[in-house]
């Protein structure tokens, strides 16, 4: 393959003390890591590949250790190599929730991975004040993103004057409702790619992947990437009942103690579009800068919760309105 898997098969080598290894890719990603499957006499791993002058892989050993201390499923590090960026973890399956949802199977991982959701932020407050925090320079910098990648660069839409403004008064009145919210530990991408279908040797389901980036934050954030997930849709009546069940859960555990579920709702809603907005441009910018154009095709997907969502909230119809003249829709791919 390369030089970087050439070396890693020889630590790996070192590491286990034969030559019989049978190493074969597991996953991409959409940083500069990458994940492969390594086997031999019936035992499997997963091998991280992070070049150290492009990954800081410090904060996935810590918060894989504080996730694994609350009882979630999450890999554990067999062994390291932070000089060349190598880690050998245990295996939690090879089958990403997404490759497995549908009418029939939904119900079953969804009620898996809310359960998993409320342990962690319940479980996470003795955790979280160790984590960076989202405050509203990430969180105004993740908006950024749309108008630089997705409106700038990928449509190549020249803004007015008139036009930054209304976008810079909707990115303040979403920052200002995403700090709202209580600060809870926050995966941050909590969604069908980075959830594993696991069972028997693998663990409990699910397996938790991709949680390195990991910050305190608001309480709608994780919830509304699985539930408004960028990669598959679900109808609003379906997403209303997970909402509900999860309040449920989360009131007994006391992460939403005194909260309505109107209140969730509306701070669900209005993280979400941060969140669709920043994953609109984070899509695009992996197509330009990273040569990645398989995420094009889910642009349509971000964009169309953020014009279903965003009329119900007054202070955002100007923003529907804008992008409805600069017809966003029409060639997102």
């Amino acid at each position: 393959m390369d030089h970087r898997y050439n070396q890693l098969v020889a630590w790996l080598e070192t590491i286990f003390k034969r030559n019989d290894i049978e190493v074969k890719p597991a996953s991409a990603d959409a940083s500069f890591r990458r994940y492969f499957r390594a086997q031999f006499a019936g035992q499997r791993y997963i091998v991280m590949d992070a070049p150290p002058e492009k990954e800081n892989t410090q904060p996935y050993i810590d918060i894989a250790a504080m996730l694994r201390r609350m009882g979630l499923n999450v890999p554990a590090v067999i062994a390291q190599n932070l000089e060349q960026g190598y880690f050998i973890l245990t295996d939690l399956g090879p089958t990403p929730y997404l490759e497995v949802l549908n009418q029939h199977s939904v119900e079953a991982l969804y009620t898996d991975a809310i359960a998993a959701l409320v342990r962690m932020q319940a479980a996470g407050r003795d955790y979280q004040q160790r984590l960076p925090p989202y405050d509203r320079a990430l969180l105004w910098k993740e908006m950024q993103l749309f108008r630089d990648w997705y409106l700038g660069q990928h449509r190549r839409l020249p803004l007015s004057a008139s036009q930054h403004t209304l976008l810079d008064n909707s990115w303040n009145y979403l920052c200002d409702q995403a700090l709202a919210q209580p600060r809870v530990f926050v995966h941050r991408d909590y969604h069908s790619r980075n959830l594993m279908y696991s069972q028997g040797d693998y663990g409990r389901n699910p397996g938790i992947l991709d949680f390195q980036d990991a910050v305190e934050g608001p309480l709608g954030y994780d919830l509304v990437s699985l539930l408004r997930d960028c990669y598959i849709a679900w109808p609003r009546a379906r997403v209303e009942t997970w909402l509900q069940q999860y309040h449920a859960q989360a009131s007994a555990a006391g992460v939403v103690a005194g909260i309505s579920l109107d209140q969730l709702r509306h701070w669900f809603d209005l993280i979400g579009i941060q969140r669709h907005l920043k994953a609109s441009g984070i899509f695009a910018r992996l197509h330009y800068r990273d040569g990645k154009p398989g995420y094009l095709k889910d642009i349509p997907r971000t964009l169309g919760y953020i014009m279903t969502v965003a009329p119900d909230y007054p202070p955002l119809r100007p923003l529907v309105e804008l992008l409805n003249t600069l017809q966003v829709m029409e060639q997102s791919v």
